[in-house]
C-alpha cells in the first residue's frame, strides 16, 4: 500500500482526532477545527492569529475580523486549492478518540461510571505466576508480587471510582544482579497479558532541553504500546530498566543532567499528573502532535542491578559487630547470597536515589543471584529454553541431539565465572556449537548426537550414534 495513501484522514473515519497543521493539538483540546482540504485541519485559534497578522500586515485602517463572530460555519469552512493534495498527519502521529462517557443518572448520584475495562478477564494472581513459571525459572517471590501488583492493579483501575475509599499506586523497584532475568520477567508478562506495556531504558534520559530522551518519552512509547489509544495507555504499564544508572553522583560539580534531574523529572510521573506527551516520536518539536495522558492509574515497574549496593549493604550491618560472644563476624555477610533481601531505603539513599523518588516505590524486592543448579534449569526447562531451540533446529534435520547432565553443569560453571548470570549462557553454547551445526548437514547417516562434558572442556568430541544403531 502507497505510504501516502495510508496516511491519509479520511472524513468518515471516526476512530483518530482531527490534528491542528500549526500548532499540532488535538480536536479535543482545541475545538471545532477548521478543514483547509481534504486532509489539513486547522484550529479556530492558530486561524485567528493567521486573520490578526495580516489585519496587521495590512495596516491599521483595515477592519479587524473577528472569526468568532463572522457566522461563518467553521465546521464546514473550506478553503480549496489551498495546499494541494495534502497528504495529513502520518499514521504513526494519529491519536485515536476518547470514548464517550456514560451519562450519570440524576437520581442515581452513587451509579458506578462504565468502564472499558473489565479485569475480571484478567487471571488472578496464582494464574498468572503458573504462566510466569512455563517461562522462568526461580524467583517465586518476584514473580508472586508481580502477579499480585498487575492484579491489583486492575481492580485499583476498575473499582476506585466507586467507593470512598481511594487506594493508593503500588509502583515497584526490582533490584538484582546482572543476568537473573528483570527484564525477561516483564518481558513474558507482557507477552502473557493483554494489556498496553512499554519497556523503557533510563540510561537514556536526560533533563529536559539536553541532548537525549525527556522523561515523557517513557509515557511515548506506552502510546504506541497502546495504538495511539489515550484510554488505554492511561491504564498500561511502563517498566524502567537500568533505573540504578540515574543514581546521584558523588563528587559532581556540574550539572547532574542525567542522574539526578532524571529522578526529579519522574517524580510527576510516578505520582499521577496529566503530562503532555509527543505522538509517534521520543521528543517534543513543532511538527509533532501532542497529547495529555494522566498517569494516576499506569503502574511503574523500576529494575536495575545496583552494583556495589552489597557493599553498602554490609557497610551498613557491620555497624553491629561488636566484641564478645554475642558479635557478629565482620566476614559474616561477604557470601550471603540473600544480601540484598536486606536493602532499606537507608541503602538507596546511600546508593544516590533522592528520597522522593523512593518514596514513590514503595514495593522494593530483590531478585536471587543465579547458582549453577538455577542455570542448568535455564537451559533445558522453560519452553523456550536453548538447547530446545537447538534440538529443534536439528530436528529439521532428523536429527536428534541430547545433552548430558555432566556437560550442562561445565556450561553453568563457565556461565558464573562469565558473572552475567543467563546471558552469558548463549555465547557459551554458541560457541561449541557452531561446529556441529556447520558439519551435521554434510552427513546424512548421523541420526543422533550426545554433547558429552568432554567436548565441553575440550578434551574430546561429541557422541554420535549413526541412523540404525542404538
Amino acid at each position: 500500500m502507497d505510504d501516502k495513501s495510508d496516511s491519509v484522514i479520511k472524513d468518515d473515519n471516526n476512530e483518530y482526532e482531527k490534528i491542528c497543521y500549526m500548532c499540532r493539538q488535538p480536536e479535543s483540546s482545541v475545538g471545532k477545527m477548521i478543514k483547509m482540504t481534504e486532509n489539513m485541519f486547522i484550529c479556530p485559534n492558530c486561524m485567528q492569529r493567521t486573520f490578526d497578522l495580516m489585519n496587521n500586515s495590512a495596516g491599521n485602517n483595515s477592519m479587524p475580523f473577528n472569526l468568532s463572530n463572522s457566522g461563518l460555519n467553521i465546521e464546514n469552512l473550506l478553503m480549496p486549492g489551498f495546499m494541494g493534495d495534502f497528504a495529513g498527519i502520518p499514521k504513526s502521529q494519529r491519536v485515536k478518540k476518547a470514548k464517550p462517557k456514560a451519562e450519570k443518572s440524576e437520581n442515581t448520584e452513587n451509579k458506578e461510571e462504565v468502564k472499558n475495562l473489565d479485569f475480571r478477564k484478567l487471571p488472578p494472581p496464582h494464574k498468572i505466576k503458573e504462566q510466569l513459571d512455563e517461562y522462568v525459572i526461580g524467583q517465586d517471590r518476584a514473580k508472586k508480587i508481580i502477579s499480585v501488583a498487575v492484579y491489583n492493579h486492575y481492580k485499583r483501575v476498575t473499582k476506585d471510582a466507586a467507593g470512598d475509599i481511594e487506594i493508593g499506586k503500588s509502583n515497584m523497584l526490582m533490584i538484582g544482579p546482572t543476568g537473573c532475568g528483570k527484564t525477561y520477567l516483564v518481558q513474558i508478562l507482557a507477552k502473557l497479558l493483554n494489556v498496553p506495556l512499554a519497556i523503557a531504558d533510563a540510561t537514556s534520559l536526560t533533563e529536559a532541553g539536553y541532548i537525549g530522551d525527556d522523561v515523557e518519552s517513557v509515557l511515548s512509547k506506552l502510546l504506541k504500546a497502546a495504538d495511539n489509544d489515550v484510554e488505554r495507555a492511561e491504564t498500561g504499564i511502563v517498566f524502567i530498566d537500568e533505573i540504578d544508572k540515574i543514581a546521584k553522583k558523588k563528587n559532581v560539580t556540574n550539572r547532574d543532567v542525567s542522574g539526578e534531574s532524571v529522578q526529579q523529572g519522574l517524580l510527576k510521573l510516578l505520582e499521577g499528573a496529566d503530562v503532555e506527551v509527543p505522538v509517534g516520536a521520543m521528543s517534543k518539536n513543532a511538527m509533532v502532535p501532542m497529547t495529555t495522558i494522566n498517569t494516576r492509574n499506569i503502574l511503574f515497574i523500576c529494575g536495575g542491578a545496583f552494583p556495589d549496593l552489597d557493599e553498602i549493604i554490609k557497610k551498613r550491618l557491620a555497624k553491629n559487630t561488636l566484641i564478645g560472644f554475642n558479635s557478629d563476624l565482620k566476614d559474616k555477610f561477604d557470601n550471603d547470597p540473600e544480601l540484598l533481601f536486606k536493602v532499606t531505603n537507608e541503602d538507596l539513599r546511600d546508593f544516590g536515589l533522592i528520597p522522593e523518588f523512593i518514596g514513590r516505590l514503595p514495593v522494593v524486592y530483590a531478585l536471587k543471584g543465579l547458582d549453577a543448579e538455577m542455570l542448568v534449569k535455564i537451559m533445558k526447562e522453560p519452553k523456550n529454553a536453548i538447547l530446545k531451540q537447538y534440538q529443534k533446529l536439528l530436528a529439521l534435520d532428523e536429527v536428534d541431539l541430547q545433552f548430558d547432565d555432566d556437560a550442562l553443569l561445565v556450561i553453568a560453571e563457565k556461565a558464573l565465572e562469565k558473572k552475567t548470570g543467563a546471558r552469558g549462557l548463549r555465547s557459551i553454547i554458541e560457541e561449541f556449537m557452531l561446529d556441529i551445526m556447520y558439519e551435521i548437514p554434510k552427513d546424512s547417516s548421523i541420526g543422533r548426537v550426545f554433547i558429552t562434558k568432554e567436548y565441553i572442556e575440550g578434551k574430546g568430541g561429541p557422541r554420535i550414534v549413526l541412523r540404525g544403531q542404538n
